[in-house]
């Protein structure tokens, strides 16, 4: 994928104004896209590929993945997953622990700070990590 594709239209936003949840906000729809078009690359009909997306993009897979790369991660990223993570969340989705949703939650910060900072490149990185880590995704990751 095309890094400078990933963030055309978010050159001229300024993520350091916005909430951890805003943040999160637009991390989980650009992690939520990633996942998908990974899958699209199976040939799954129209139902798996859905059931897929919702068992890869739920707060407990989210963790896991955030588990396993945050000792990847610069200084100023660690800075932002470690605010985000510290957000106070009024709602825990069913089905989420608290620990589970707080981890998941710092990792679309993640996401979408470094997406609207147009940092692409290193979503694709970031992400080919977490792809590895997903329930029942083992085994390297052909590139998004």
């Amino acid at each position: 994928m095309n890094s400078s594709r990933l963030t055309v239209f978010y050159e001229d936003t300024h993520r350091g104004e916005l909430s951890s949840l805003a943040l999160a906000h637009v991390g989980d729809a650009v992690f939520e896209l990633l996942v998908r078009t990974r899958l699209c690359e199976h040939e799954l009909t129209a139902e798996r590929l859905h059931r897929r997306t919702v068992e890869l993009v739920c707060a407990s897979s989210q963790a896991a993945a955030a588990r396993a790369i945050q000792d990847s991660l610069t200084e100023s990223e660690q800075e932002v997953f470690r605010r985000a993570r510290n957000t106070k969340s009024h709602r825990i989705p069913h089905g989420a622990t608290a620990a589970d949703y707080a981890l998941a939650t710092a990792l679309e910060a993640l996401f979408g700070s470094l997406y609207l900072d147009g940092q692409g490149e290193r979503v694709t990185a970031l992400f080919n990590m977490c792809w590895a880590h997903l329930p029942g995704t083992a085994g390297p990751a052909p590139k998004v």
